[in-house]
Formats: structure tokens, C-alpha cells, sequence
């Protein structure tokens, strides 16, 4: 089994990073095949997805969003680029990183 840790700041704020959530649950749900269920609260959010083979949850705060993920043994093998497009995807979402 493999790990996935993903972290990315943003300047978003709560409001604008659910925002974003929703989008990155609705790709999950549409490319991935994932389950995901939505939990928010006063000051993050928290997602929980998975599918045969992976399962994990998002963490959406004010300015960070925080992904681990748990690859089965079949999906290991592919690990660097299930990272790298989820990276990507994260990247495309949350627009530059704040410096």
C-alpha cells in the first residue's frame, strides 16, 4: 500500500476554498469513480472518498487544503502519476500559491 500527502495554500478564505471543494468532488465523482462525502463545519470541511482500491479524505481549511490517500496494492504501481495529476488538478483549482 502506498501514501499520498498532499498539501496546497491558498488565499481562497473558507468560503472560496468550499467553493473549490465542491468542484474537486465533482471531478473526483465524475473522473476518478469516487464515493465522496461532504462534511462541513464552522471552521473546515472534510471530504471522504474512496473506491475500491483507494481511500482518503480532503481537509479544506481558510488557507490550505490537506489530501492523504491510501493506494491499494494495485494502484501503487501507479502512485507518481496519480499524484501528479492530483497535484495538477489541485494546482488548477486553487490558482497560484500565495508567496
Amino acid at each position: 500500500m502506498a501514501q499520498l500527502q498532499i498539501h496546497r495554500a491558498h488565499p481562497l478564505g473558507l468560503a472560496g476554498a468550499r467553493e473549490r471543494a465542491r468542484v474537486w468532488v465533482e471531478q473526483a465523482e465524475r473522473d476518478w469513480g469516487l464515493a465522496c462525502q461532504y462534511q462541513a463545519s464552522e471552521g473546515e470541511d472534510l471530504v471522504r472518498f474512496e473506491r475500491s482500491g483507494v481511500s482518503g479524505q480532503l481537509r479544506v481549511t481558510a488557507d490550505g487544503f490537506e489530501l492523504d490517500a491510501q493506494l491499494g496494492f494495485l494502484l501503487s504501481a501507479y502512485r507518481g502519476r496519480i499524484e501528479s495529476h492530483i497535484r495538477a488538478q489541485l494546482d488548477e483549482l486553487l490558482g497560484p500559491a500565495p508567496h
